[in-house]
């Protein structure tokens, strides 16, 4: 059973057409995770609607209307098994207009997958995804040069590919032997699982192998109990069923529970990940849970559920450290963009600006910050939202501040007032 393995939860991600739900696709259906008859089924429903070339990324995208316009929109959840761990993979939206949710899907990953194709190499996404996985917490990344069946296997354009990702890896903080690049290509299957005859000169390991030599996270399972809920459903026979990934401590039946900040309390009556029940969950299960005594519309996404004892913290105004990236003007006091916090979003004023730190000096004028700036601002969400000092909950202390479709800065929460 594949739950006696060690769990982790990757995030796949990538710009828009580099192929990710494919890759996603061929990674189920090469771990044996569809049956083929099912397989044949896809083929022939994309074939008739004319998308022949997507029924890989099908197994993934079951909304109609990902099906019809061929982008994936919101983030689904599949479990696959290779030799060394189990994994629940999180396919993420690439397209520039559903980014919310791929930050949803990235603050629950422990590991990413990035697709970049061979044919174009990094893009703007590439960039803006490998800084977003950065500030969510991950540190671990495999790049899959992908399409590489485009490039007729050329070595050379696998090198300029990876050279193009290195500088962004680079100068984002990864560590070099924290990534790895593996040339494939997803449609036809090509070093996902086995050695390729066409990239003779490649002698690295295929992707499946790479992601085995993933180091499992650390798993605080000391500290009170963290889970941001990201969905609320109401199913028949059982009742209310919040869900969300585990980030610290852990859930068990019998439970008293406390929501914020829609501060809603409730017992634990079971616990369950991928149809199983479970004695218990710790950091980094994803897990529906049974509330006793409430009802769906007491909760939220963007809630965080927590010990009764020891409730998240609903913030007044927090300070935090960021780090500007892409504003087409200034940051300056008032500024009331959305911030994007596991799966909170949440429109928050910046009410002062503390520190203004501008190619390496630090500036008199802290009137504004402006691209490539760092510094410390105070900041005041305009509704109750959950924030945890960065150091003592990282995961729920981390955000990523989004405007006019697309990402202005990322930071982290340094110090909380409570509410």
């Amino acid at each position: 059973m594949a739950s006696n393995k060690p769990h982790m939860n990757l995030v796949v991600i990538g710009h828009v057409d580099h192929g990710k739900s494919t890759l996603v696709g061929r990674l189920m259906l090469d771990t044996g995770q569809f049956p083929a008859h099912e397989i044949e089924r896809f083929k022939k429903e994309s074939a008739e609607k004319g998308k022949g070339s997507f029924f890989l990324a099908w197994v993934m995208d079951n909304l109609k209307e990902e099906r019809e316009r061929g982008v994936t929109i919101d983030v689904s959840h599949k479990k696959f098994d290779t030799d060394k761990y189990y994994f629940t993979i999180i396919d993420a939206p690439g397209h520039r207009d559903f980014v919310k949710n791929m930050i949803t899907g990235a603050s629950q990953a422990d590991a990413a997958i990035l697709t970049c194709s061979a044919i174009e190499g990094p893009q703007a996404q590439t960039k803006e995804h490998i800084f977003l996985a950065k500030t969510l917490g991950i540190d671990q990344l495999v790049v899959a040069i992908n399409k590489m069946d485009a490039v007729n296997w050329a070595e050379d354009k696998f090198k300029e590919a990876v050279d193009g990702v290195k500088k962004y890896t680079k100068l984002i903080g990864f560590k070099d032997e924290k990534v790895q690049f593996v040339p494939v290509a997803a449609f036809s299957g090509v070093n996902i699982g086995k050695a390729a005859p066409e990239m003779a000169w490649y002698k690295g390991p295929t992707l499946l192998a790479a992601i085995d030599n993933f180091v499992l996270p650390n798993k605080p399972t000391d500290k009170p109990l963290r889970l941001p809920i990201q969905d609320v459903y109401t199913i028949t026979g059982i009742g209310t069923v919040p869900v969300g990934k585990v980030e610290t401590g852990l859930i068990k039946p019998g439970m008293n529970v406390h929501f914020n900040p829609s501060n809603k309390s409730a017992e634990v009556k079971s616990v369950e990940m991928h149809h199983e029940m479970l004695p218990q969950a710790g950091p980094g299960d994803n897990v529906g849970f049974n509330c006793r005594g409430l009802a769906k519309d007491d909760i939220r996404r963007g809630d965080v559920c927590a010990p009764t004892d020891k409730p998240a913290t609903v913030a007044k105004t927090f300070t935090a450290q960021i780090i500007v990236l892409n504003h087409p003007s200034v940051i300056a006091v008032g500024y009331t963009p959305v911030f994007h916090a596991y799966t909170a979003q949440n429109a928050c004023t910046i009410t002062e600006i503390k520190k203004v730190v501008r190619a390496g000096k630090e500036q008199e004028d802290k009137s504004f910050m402006k691209n490539g700036d760092s510094g410390v601002v105070k900041i005041q969400p305009t509704k109750p939202m959950v924030v945890e000092k960065a150091t003592e909950f990282p995961p729920l202390g981390r955000f990523a501040i989004r405007d006019m479709g697309q990402t202005v800065a990322v930071g982290v929460a340094i110090d909380v007032e409570p509410r």
